[in-house]
C-alpha cells in the first residue's frame, strides 16, 4: 500500500488536535492494484485455472465456428462458382412464327460455339406432349408385369452430355451421322434406364415409344445440369422432329470459361437469333462477389449465435467462480476496509482480478481455436480463411467477458461493511 496525505487544517481546540496535523489517506496506484489482483489469482492456481477453462472454451468454441464458417462459406462459393458461375441458359419462346420459320434452328449452336470462352453448347427440344410419354422396355404385355413407364422426350444435338456435364455410363451418345441418317436411336438417362430394367447396351435393346422401336445405344448418367434427364428418353433432333413432332428448339445449354458467362449471355442471343434477340431469354448466374458475400453472411450469421452462446456458458462460470471467492475472502475485505480501503479499490482489485482470468482465457481460446481450424482445413482439404482481426479482438473479447463476469460480485464485496466482514 501507497500512501499520499493532505494537509487539513484543525477544526478543533488546540488541546484536542494540533493546527496544521496532518491526516494520512491510503491510496493504490494501478501497479499495486494488479500486483494484488495477480496474488489473488494464483493464491488458488487450480481454481483459477478451472475458471479460465470455461472461457477458454467459450473463445475457443467462438473461433473455431467464425473461422469454419469462413472457411466453409469460401468452399460453397468456390463450388457455386465452378459448377453455377460458367453455366448460361438460352430460351426459346415457343409462340414463333410458322410463316418465318423457328427463331433458332439446330445449326445455330455452332455460331454460338465460336464466341470466346464458350466451352460447349447444346441445343434441346421438349414440349407439353412429349412431357409424359408411355415407354416401354419390350413389346410384349405380359400379367402381372409392369407393362411401362412414363418418361418425357426430348431431343438434343450431339454434344448434350458435355453441355449437362454429365458421361455415358453405358455405350454412347449419338453423333452427327446418326442425325443425318435420322436413325431409330435412343439414348436413356440413368434413371430412366433402371425403371425400364436396362443395364447394359451390348445386346441392343430396345424401346417402345407410341408403338415403335428405337435402339438403345447408350446411358447417360451424372448429369449436373438439366437433371431431369436423367428420367428422360434421349432422341436425335432428326428423328424426334419425324416422329415425335419435337423439332423447334426450346433452350440452349451453354458452359463457359470461368469469367466469361456475362459476356457469353450477352453475345449468344446475337449469335443464335441476329435481328430477333430481343425475344429470346437469357438466364446468367449472379454476380459471383454478390454470391460470395451472402453465403459466407448467411453461414457466418448462424455459427456466430452458438459461438456466443458457448461465450455466455463462460461468462457465467467467470462470474460463479469470483462470487464464491468473494464469500471466501470476507475476512480479508473486511481488513482491508479496516485499514483504509475505499469500496472503489476493494472492487477495482475483484474486477481486475475477472478481467485477467477473461483475458488470459482469451489469448488461449484464440490459439486454441486458430489450431483447431487449420486442423480441420488440413482434414477436408480447404483452404484456411482465418481473420486477422479475429486473432486480435478474441482477447479482447475474453478480457470484456471476464470484466462484465465480475462486475456484480465486485459490487458485492465493495458493500460489505468492514466490522460485519471482520465478525464474518
Amino acid at each position: 500500500m501507497r500512501s499520499r496525505t493532505r494537509d487539513v487544517q484543525a477544526a478543533a481546540p488546540v488541546s484536542t488536535a494540533r493546527a496544521g496535523a496532518a491526516v494520512e489517506r491510503p491510496w493504490m496506484d494501478l501497479r499495486d492494484l494488479w500486483s494484488e489482483a495477480l496474488a489473488g489469482v494464483l493464491a488458488r492456481p487450480m481454481r483459477s485455472a478451472l475458471t479460465t477453462l470455461g472461457t477458454v472454451l467459450g473463445i475457443t468454441t467462438l473461433v473455431i465456428t467464425i473461422g469454419i464458417s469462413s472457411t466453409a462459406g469460401n468452399q460453397i462459393v468456390g463450388r457455386f462458382d465452378a459448377l453455377t458461375a460458367t453455366s448460361v441458359t438460352v430460351g426459346v419462346p415457343s409462340a414463333a412464327s410458322a410463316d418465318s420459320g423457328p427463331l433458332v434452328d439446330w445449326s445455330g449452336v455452332d455460331a454460338v460455339r465460336r464466341l470466346a470462352g464458350v466451352e460447349s453448347v447444346a441445343a434441346i427440344a421438349d414440349s407439353q406432349e412429349t412431357a409424359s410419354v408411355e415407354v416401354r422396355s419390350n413389346d410384349v404385355v405380359a400379367p402381372g408385369a409392369v407393362s411401362g413407364q412414363t418418361m418425357a422426350v426430348v431431343a438434343a444435338s450431339s454434344a448434350l452430355p458435355a453441355a449437362v456435364r454429365g458421361g455415358m455410363t453405358a455405350g454412347r451418345f449419338f453423333d452427327d451421322g446418326d442425325i443425318a441418317r435420322h436413325g431409330r436411336l435412343a439414348v436413356l438417362g440413368d434413371q430412366a434406364a433402371r425403371l425400364l430394367g436396362i443395364s447394359s447396351v451390348e445386346d441392343a435393346p430396345a424401346v417402345f415409344l407410341k408403338g415403335q422401336a428405337y435402339t438403345v445405344i447408350g446411358i447417360l448418367g451424372g448429369v449436373e445440369r438439366e437433371q431431369q434427364l436423367a428420367t428422360a428418353v434421349i432422341l436425335p433432333p432428326t428423328t424426334a422432329a419425324d416422329r415425335m413432332g419435337l423439332g423447334t428448339v426450346t433452350r440452349v445449354l451453354i458452359n463457359t470459361s470461368l469469367g466469361a458467362a456475362n459476356q457469353v449471355a450477352r453475345q449468344a442471343p446475337i449469335a443464335l437469333a441476329p435481328g430477333a434477340e430481343a425475344s429470346l431469354t437469357v438466364t446468367a448466374p449472379p454476380d459471383p462477389a454478390k454470391a460470395r458475400k451472402g453465403v459466407q453472411g448467411d453461414v457466418n450469421g448462424l455459427f456466430l449465435v452458438l459461438g456466443l452462446v458457448s461465450l455466455v456458458v463462460g461468462a457465467i462460470g467467470i462470474a460463479n467462480v469470483t462470487l464464491v471467492t468473494v464469500m471466501e475472502r470476507i475476512g480479508e475485505i473486511g481488513l482491508r476496509r479496516a485499514l483504509g480501503a475505499s469500496r472503489r479499490q476493494v472492487a477495482g482489485q475483484f474486477l481486475v482480478e475477472s478481467t485477467a482470468i477473461g483475458l488470459l482465457g482469451g489469448v488461449v481460446g484464440a490459439a486454441l481455436g486458430m489450431v483447431v481450424v487449420v486442423i480441420v482445413s488440413a482434414v477436408r482439404e480447404w483452404t484456411p480463411v482465418l481473420d486477422v482481426r479475429l486473432a486480435l479482438g478474441a482477447p479482447v473479447a475474453g478480457a470484456l467477458v471476464g470484466l462484465l463476469a465480475g462486475l456484480y460480485p465486485s459490487l458485492r464485496a465493495s458493500r460489505m461493511e468492514p466490522v460485519e466482514a471482520l465478525r464474518s
